[in-house]
């Protein structure tokens, strides 16, 4: 946390960017703080959906999301820009597409924002940037509980999509995924569980001034 991030206040809208290891509740305590707060959530799949309603297509989502390096790709297949490669958007193009839409969001009202470089895309914003991580241990079991996995198998799950969403972040951004200094604010969701890890990240953000 820097200090320099401290006490910024947005005077149009309160916009929450999220980023977490995966397996670490971060996702679900990003929907917590939605509902505490009355404010949108979104996710890859509401992204998703509100590129559709600004008039993406979505008819390449299938054979994108085989041929692309990042899973978020597999949605921004867009009409509007033309295909590239055989028939598909490039992960670049698809990424500028992802920063027109977050942007459109957060030009529009209060949002949170689950992953998808969205501090990044934002960073002209003031903005309460949130990472949620979790020892590896707590992460396993939540994982071995919600997917049926054996601990082995939700190890190896753990490790493959943390290092998608470290290299997605790193190449994006510039920048180090998971690093302190990028965020306002990184808590551990096995101390106080989702609910109260919500209400923890409300708390600070209204005493820094992020959240009105």
């Amino acid at each position: 946390m820097t200090n320099d991030k401290l006490g910024m206040t947005n005077s149009m809208h309160t916009i929450i960017n999220i980023g977490r290891s995966f397996g670490s509740g971060g996702g679900y305590v990003g929907h917590a703080i939605g509902e505490k707060l009355g404010i949108p959530f979104y996710d890859n799949d509401l992204i998703s959906k509100t590129a559709e309603e600004e008039g993406y297509s979505k008819s390449l989502f299938a054979k994108a999301e085989e041929k692309s390096l990042f899973s978020f790709s597999s949605f921004f297949a867009s009409s509007r820009l033309g295909y590239m490669d055989g028939g598909y958007v490039s992960d670049n193009v698809m990424f500028k597409i992802q920063s027109e839409v977050i942007k459109s969001i957060a030009s529009k009202g209060d949002a949170i924002f689950i992953g998808r470089c969205a501090d990044y895309i934002l960073r002209d914003l003031p903005c309460f940037n949130v990472f949620v991580c979790a020892p590896d241990e707590y992460r396993i079991q939540r994982l071995v509980s919600s997917e049926g996995l054996s601990p082995d198998e939700a190890e190896k799950l753990m490790r493959r999509k943390d290092r998608t969403r470290q290299t997605y972040y790193n190449y994006y951004t510039f920048g180090a995924w998971g690093q302190a200094s990028n965020y306002n604010l990184c808590v551990d969701s096995s101390v106080l569980g989702i609910e109260g890890t919500a209400d923890f990240i409300i708390d600070f953000g209204r005493k820094a001034g992020l959240i009105k």
